[in-house]
């Protein structure tokens, strides 16, 4: 017993490992109660079920911080909240993305949140991963961190006045086309499953033959990957502590895949959160280069900037896409009068 004492005490990327081991363990449970208990049969989720769903992941994650803020102090708690803001607005654009390919391979939604958890749980194995990385690589190189700050800024820009108008056409990628001539795919849909065996010429004996399902799965997770690109150097750049780090990620992932339901059908109304998530990534990018040559940006002042540009382009989106105000029967017939008054004279 006191060798397991021992080994979860021992310090690992920056916490105790019980830490890490409790962190997933509740999550493990959260997403096995998600799937095994509360999606056992499989139906398609309405907006206020996918609602629910995100209110209970969000309210763990909020709740989460607070915890950081009991055993680690305000600070740290500030840049969770901070990365937990940031991973949650620059996966806006995944759901865009999630949507696309389902729509593509004719996933019907019933389905689709399956695809979406094993997604999540490939999520937390692939940020692990490349959290570690990061940490490494900032630990023994501090210089890592102004390249960080480097690419956010080139990409905030890039992200400023590109123009995202067309659509990517899915049957042209490139690693879409690499699976289908490297794996057997059926055409068709087989339920929830994401492989099935069937007879092939050639073959005595049926063989594996992946789902457009799985291959839903694998161009999601590679997606996940792209967009952790931009992320993790941002949360980074907000705060060292791989624990901090990885925990805000993965409670943000776990509330936006919750609320896709929600977000795919509203995705297009938020037509200006692009520039205020570039805004954002200037001001991370740039806050690292006045950390070390001008002041220190507070937490609470990065948390404060960070989720003032993210409500204004909110906003903004909301308010150039609602829809104009229906004109009243009275107002119609008015204008119907005064029309045909014209007429007659």
């Amino acid at each position: 017993m006191p060798d397991v004492i021992d080994i979860l005490t021992t310090p690992f990327m920056g916490a105790a490992a019980w830490l890490w081991v409790s962190f997933l363990g509740i999550v493990i449970t959260l997403l096995v109660i998600d799937l095994g208990v509360l999606q056992r049969e499989h139906h398609e989720i309405g907006i206020k079920e996918s609602l629910m769903m995100s209110a209970g992941y969000i309210t763990f994650g909020l709740m989460f911080g607070g915890w950081i803020w009991y055993e680690f102090g305000a600070t740290r708690a500030m840049e969770y909240y901070t990365g937990y803001l940031i991973e949650q607005s620059l996966s806006m654009d995944n759901v865009f993305v999630m949507a696309l390919i389902f729509g593509y391979f004719q996933i019907p939604r019933k389905y689709q949140h399956e695809v979406l958890f094993w997604g999540v749980l490939g999520a937390i194995v692939m940020r692990g991963i490349m959290i570690g990385i990061g940490a490494a690589l900032v630990q023994r190189f501090d210089w890592i961190l102004y390249v960080f700050g480097a690419f956010l800024l080139i990409s905030g820009f890039k992200m400023l006045f590109s123009h995202h108008d067309q659509q990517p056409d899915l049957a042209q990628n490139t690693f879409l086309q690499f699976l289908r001539k490297h794996i057997r795919v059926t055409d068709q849909l087989h339920g929830d499953r994401f492989i099935i065996r069937k007879p092939h010429p050639g073959h005595d004996k049926p063989i594996i033959y992946a789902t457009p399902l799985l291959l839903a799965l694998i161009l999601i997770e590679m997606a996940d990957l792209v967009f952790a690109i931009d992320s993790v150097p941002a949360i980074f750049s907000i705060t060292q502590e791989p624990f901090i780090v990885y925990t805000s990620n993965i409670c943000a992932i776990l509330g936006l895949r919750a609320l896709y339901f929600a977000l795919a059908a509203m995705i297009s109304r938020f037509a200006y959160l692009k520039y205020a998530l570039a805004l954002v990534l200037v001001f991370i990018g740039g806050k690292i280069f006045m950390h070390a040559f001008i002041a220190p940006v507070p937490a609470p002042v990065s948390l404060g900037v960070t989720f003032g540009l993210l409500v204004s382009g909110v906003m903004a989106s909301l308010i150039k896409t609602r829809q104009p105000p229906k004109p009243s029967a009275t107002k119609q017939e008015n204008t119907t009068s005064s029309q045909a008054e014209r007429n007659y004279r």
